[in-house]
C-alpha cells in the first residue's frame, strides 16, 4: 500500500469542485471541497461517523447543533457523530477546505462539480477503496 502524500494545501486551495474524493481508506477519508460566496453544504448529520474540516482559505461560519461559529483560514472543526452541522461561506471569496471522514462516507473518487449535482447525486461509500 503506498497511502496518500500530497502538497495537500496546494491541493485544496486550487481545488474548483464543490466536492472531491481524493483516498479512501478503510477507515478514513480524505475529501476536498469548495464553497462558493453563499454557498453552504447543507444540514446533515453523520450518526456513525466523526468528521474533521480544516479550512485553507476564506471565511465563513460553522454551525454545530445550534450554536454558529465564525471560520477562516487556517481554522480547525471537529464534528462528533449524531451533530447536527453545517458550513457556510460567508465571505465574498471561495472558501476552501478540506475534510477527513471516519469511517469514509463517500463513494471512492466521486467529483461533484457543483452543489447541485452533489445534491442530485444518492451516492454513498461502498466499502470500495483507493487501494
Amino acid at each position: 500500500m503506498k497511502g496518500f502524500i500530497a502538497d495537500i494545501e496546494d491541493l485544496t486551495t486550487s481545488n474548483t469542485d464543490f466536492r472531491r474524493v481524493l483516498y479512501t481508506g478503510k477507515f478514513l477519508q480524505l475529501v476536498l471541497m469548495t464553497l462558493k460566496p453563499g454557498e453552504e453544504i447543507g444540514e446533515e448529520v453523520h450518526e456513525d461517523h466523526d468528521q474533521f474540516f480544516r479550512i485553507e482559505s476564506g471565511s465563513g461560519e460553522v454551525l454545530i447543533d445550534g450554536v454558529r461559529t465564525p471560520i477562516k483560514d487556517d481554522d480547525a472543526v471537529i464534528v462528533p457523530a449524531g451533530a447536527r452541522h453545517n458550513v457556510t461561506n460567508t465571505g465574498d471569496q471561495p472558501l476552501t477546505l478540506y475534510t477527513l471522514y471516519g469511517p469514509p462516507d463517500h463513494r471512492e473518487g466521486v467529483v461533484h462539480r457543483t452543489k447541485a449535482e452533489a445534491d442530485a447525486s444518492e451516492e454513498h461509500f461502498d466499502g470500495t477503496t483507493t487501494e
